[in-house]
């Protein structure tokens, strides 16, 4: 029998090892109230104290990293990783990008529970939202509108807007949230090569957001949200034309 002719339940026995070894890590970094950035044991603490192969430590540890837990740094050592979205971003964008040759419901998908979070964010931040945070805002529409009247386009400017309009809650969990969604669509975008097709108008729904902001009138504000989505159902529309 051939390396690639392993029984079934030779592989069920390794890939649960594999997970208990990372349980165990996670489990230690928890434990010791290890944060971001904090070195973890050496590889060789890590065999003595788990009492299982390098190799099996090196296994669980590049899993780690895939999952943005741990940190591998060649030469230095392994250290907490930031923790962040990224690989749900990642995984999002490559199931839409796998599903666009049959069907678009994984991006609309991804749109509708975005749209869900904002539509329910905008509530709360429209009866609150600071003053600096509204000139932001303005600041950062006026250079979106700059760069559609030059024909040049402003994901940059977007992103920063949506960062912008939540700040005042104070959670770094709608943040990354917010922006792994945000990473997909414009990823996708990018990789088909499809475009805002009516720049101006995104940027009057843009500013249809802010204004409603300023008056704190919630409905408004839920409203300008959900038609500014209409702008990125446009962009679905393009997706499916090609």
């Amino acid at each position: 029998m051939t390396e690639q002719q392993t029984p079934a339940p030779m592989n069920r026995v390794a890939t649960r090892m594999s997970r208990a070894i990372r349980d165990e890590i996670t489990g230690l970094i928890l434990n010791r109230g290890l944060r971001s950035g904090d070195p973890l044991p050496t590889e060789t603490e890590l065999v003595e104290a788990l009492g299982v192969s390098r190799n099996s430590i090196r296994e669980a540890l590049k899993a780690l990293q895939a999952l943005d837990i741990v940190e591998i740094r060649h030469g230095y050592g392994t250290y907490v990783g930031r923790l962040s979205l990224d690989p749900l971003a990642d995984g999002l964008t490559f199931r839409a990008l796998h599903d666009i040759g049959r069907d678009l419901r994984s991006m609309e998908e991804i749109l509708e529970v975005r749209e869900a979070l904002e539509a329910a964010l905008i509530r709360r931040v429209a009866a609150t939202v600071p003053e600096e945070d509204l000139a932001a805002l303005d600041e950062v529409t006026r250079r979106m509108a700059e760069r559609a009247r030059a024909g040049a386009t402003f994901a940059d400017e977007d992103r920063e807007f949506h960062e912008i309009l939540y700040r005042s809650l104070n959670n770094a969990l709608v943040t990354q949230l917010l922006r792994a969604f945000w990473d997909v669509f414009h990823r996708v975008n990018h990789r088909l090569g499809v475009t805002d097709p009516n720049p101006a108008q995104t940027v009057r729904r843009h500013r249809a957001i802010v204004t409603a902001l300023r008056k704190h009138d919630v409905a408004k504000a839920e409203h300008a949200m959900v038609e500014h989505f209409r702008n990125l159902d446009a962009r679905i529309e393009q997706i499916r034309a090609t």
